[in-house]
């Protein structure tokens, strides 16, 4: 592991799931101690989309963008808001120069599937539809999101192409959980990995699901053809359950036609792009950015 990142293992909480009330306090707090993002060059405003029902959202407009960006937070389907979420939608406006539209989707257990997902894909009509009242070209619009918000995005690009919904220019997965069977090598050996471990994402699946068996719309990695999805850029952390099916689903994509970045990052484990004082995780921010700036540019 990258030292300067195992350095901060022992002041994570317990990675449990148990108590999905509980731990959206201890995720709140995490995110209250991330450093302040610099929001001097946004213009950030809080909106709501009219759905059923409706969904809020957090716009950040970094000057003379054209592109934007439907962003779905982590948390395992349980955790995050627009709250928690605010530091990283803010440094990724401000690095891509593209509008971010942040997503406050429901949350399990009370809200399973397919509640999120599509909270997520009335924002992205919401978005297309009114593309030339918030500034940007309905041509250069991208999907992303980090951890169970990025698996929210694959699925989201799924469900675009099969309904035929507006056009994905690009999907950008930080991490993403795409598989419930957790039957990888990583996921089944990473049983004590940091922040996320094996149990963890049992208990985050059970949640999202409900009970309700897995289709390709709530589990992206059950998706037979992959062909005709907006071209991805794929993120792994080394020490992360999620790793082995990211890498997997990479691979899939580019047999079915798509193209892929794909960025294993060595010494790292999921979520800890978040520990901001740390070498690889600047690097890790950083090239979440210019990814998506050059995804969107002309």
């Amino acid at each position: 592991m990258d030292p300067e990142l195992e350095a901060f293992i022992p002041l994570f909480p317990r990675a449990d799931l148990t108590d999905p009330v509980t731990e959206r306090k201890n995720f709140a707090d995490l995110a209250a101690a991330v450093p302040a993002p610099d929001v001097t060059r946004l213009d950030i405003e809080d909106r709501t989309v009219p759905a059923d029902p409706d969904v809020p959202v957090r716009i950040y407009r970094p000057r003379e963008a054209q592109g934007a960006v439907v962003w779905l937070h982590g948390g395992g389907f349980v955790m995050g808001d627009l709250e928690t979420e605010h530091p990283w939608a803010a440094r990724m406006a401000d690095l891509s120069g593209t509008v971010v539209i942040s997503v406050g989707y429901r949350l399990a257990p009370e809200h399973p599937y397919p509640a999120a997902l599509d909270d997520a894909y009335a924002v992205l009509a919401w978005t297309a539809e009114h593309a030339a009242g918030l500034g940007i070209d309905p041509e250069r619009i991208a999907v992303g999101g980090h951890s169970a918000g990025a698996g929210l995005a694959a699925a989201l690009a799924l469900r675009a192409r099969d309904r035929q919904g507006p056009p994905i220019r690009y999907q950008l997965l930080n991490q993403p959980g795409l598989d419930d069977r957790q039957e990888t090598w990583s996921q089944r050996h990473f049983t004590d990995t940091p922040w996320m471990n094996r149990d963890k994402v049992t208990a985050s699946w059970r949640h999202y699901l409900g009970g309700a068996p897995a289709t390709p719309d709530a589990a992206p990695a059950r998706a037979a053809d992959l062909s005709g999805l907006p071209a991805a850029y794929i993120a792994t952390a080394e020490l992360c359950p999620n790793r082995d099916e990211d890498i997997t689903y990479a691979l899939r994509l580019l047999q079915a036609g798509v193209s892929v970045e794909l960025h294993q990052w060595p010494g790292t484990f999921h979520g800890s792009q978040a520990i901001l004082s740390a070498e690889v995780s600047q690097r890790q921010i950083a090239e979440l950015g210019a990814v998506l700036r050059r995804a969107l540019a002309e």
